[in-house]
């Protein structure tokens, strides 16, 4: 077996990992990179492999930076299946559409600018049309299901807990009268976060891929959270501000309106509206409203028991028309608007960003992690100036960064599920999707465990076992 590290190789964006097998090549996922526009127009416009020469691709879920390159590579070539859960699939229709339409405004947006500059035009990475050609390729498989994808090679999903159908991998290798179970995380989901099932571990492995965005780090229950969330809240309500909240749009959106449905119906925070503004996030909502197979007990007890929405209650409003959302800039009074992206790179956060971060009343909250070189790192990192549409803004408002919220199980977590998978049968990990200060101290733990073959592999890295 030989492994490639393309993408998410020391770094959070762009997964993309080469598995040959018996004379087959799965890629698992298609991620697009995120940070600088240039570099990540290059990056994302050119593999580093031949998409002709891959048998089949295999998704954990539908997050940008494990799907969202899928359009460049059919584009490229790639004319076979990309294997997903129903979840996956239903939400990568909406995504990469959404993504195409993002990346289309975008670059009109920012074009009519550096058209005042005298600068050459930028181009979207790829458009509504290849977005649309990428749906025709995908091939459900439901979880615990299994399909060969050649001679001796069976695929079969887990459910990973992170968002709504996301998928740790399972691959089985017969070769030579012996098996070997190859397993990928994805990224792992959390124990005890509302919504969503807990993750099913994949078990008994020889070789783990897995991803490692809080390998060093620990999260808040959930219910810290709640209270956490509930005090920025009010605290920016008695100064007269706006709460601004970058989002990712599939997963973090759902879980922030169910916690604020809660604390709504508990008058844990005050009477103000609550926008969710983002095509994006109202589409994926519905998403989620037609998986409730997908939800965990908490979620069924306090609202499907009674045939109530979780996602829906009367302070909150979706937006979907452009006009609706330009007119959240002239509101004066306290509210709270949700919008994508989580790493602000795209999207109408952008444009409430502009409007709002000069402002020294205002909150602006991050619940989620950020690749570096993002405007969201920016920020988060306390930069006083940044560009928002190539343009120079004072950071004024408030900045919060609350990771309570994460998808992504931390140190314990990811200690906890290699576990399942002895030292003596687990011969080989790989540290994927995290960065330098995470990963390491990852790596040093799991050798003190007696797991000896421990990698971080960077770009381009080979590996054959």
């Amino acid at each position: 077996m030989k492994f490639t590290f393309h993408g998410g190789a020391q770094t959070v964006t762009g997964s993309a990992f080469l598995v040959s097998i018996n004379g087959t090549t799965l890629l698992l996922e298609c991620g697009v990179f995120q940070g600088k526009r240039a570099d990540m127009y290059e990056k994302n416009q050119n593999f580093p492999f031949d998409p002709q020469k891959i048998d089949a691709v295999v998704l954990s879920h539908a997050h940008m930076d494990h799907s969202g390159n899928l359009p460049n590579l059919i584009k490229k070539g790639y004319k076979k299946s990309i294997y997903a859960t129903p979840p996956t699939t239903d939400l990568c229709k909406i995504m990469l559409r959404d993504s195409a339409h993002l990346q289309e405004m975008d670059s009109f947006f920012v074009n009519k600018i550096r058209a005042k500059q005298k600068l050459p035009p930028i181009h979207p990475l790829y458009t509504m049309q290849d977005a649309e050609a990428a749906m025709d390729y995908f091939v459900n498989l439901e979880y615990e299901k299994t399909v060969t994808l050649a001679k001796g090679v069976d695929l079969r999903f887990h459910d990973a807990g992170h968002i709504l159908g996301s998928a740790g991998v399972m691959l089985e290798i017969h070769e030579n009268g012996k098996e070997y179970r190859v397993g990928f995380t994805g990224d792992l989901g959390r124990k005890d976060i509302p919504i969503l099932r807990d993750p099913n571990a994949l078990r008994d492995l020889d070789v783990l891929i897995m991803e490692s965005t809080y390998g060093n780090r620990t999260h808040a229950s959930a219910a810290d959270a709640e209270e956490e969330l509930a005090d920025a809240i009010r605290s920016t309500s008695r100064l007269g501000g706006k709460i601004i909240i970058p989002s990712f749009a599939v997963g973090r959106t759902q879980l922030l309106v169910y916690m604020l449905h809660k604390l709504f119906d508990q008058d844990r925070i005050p009477d103000m509206p609550i926008y969710v503004d983002s095509p994006l996030a109202c589409k994926a909502t519905d998403v989620f409203r037609d998986h409730t197979e997908c939800f965990d007990r908490e979620a069924n007890r306090i609202f499907l028991s009674d045939g109530s929405d979780p996602f829906g209650f009367s302070r909150l409003t979706y937006i979907h028309d452009v006009e609706e959302s330009k007119r959240l800039n002239r509101l004066s009074y306290p509210h709270i608007i949700i919008s994508s992206s989580g790493m602000a790179e795209g999207g109408r956060i952008l444009h409430h960003l502009r409007n709002n971060i000069e402002d020294h009343r205002n909150l602006i909250l991050f619940v989620g992690y950020a690749a570096k070189e993002t405007l969201a790192r920016k920020i988060m990192d306390g930069d006083e100036k940044v560009k928002i549409f190539g343009e120079e803004h004072r950071v004024k408002a408030q900045v919060r960064v609350m990771d309570h919220f994460s998808a992504h199980g931390d140190r314990r977590d990811l200690l906890d599920y290699v576990e399942y998978s002895p030292p003596n049968r687990l011969k080989n990990i790989f540290l994927v999707h995290g960065e330098h200060d995470q990963a390491i101290p990852l790596k040093d733990a799991l050798r003190s465990k007696g797991y000896e073959s421990v990698h971080y592999p960077g770009p381009g890295e080979e590996y054959v076992i």
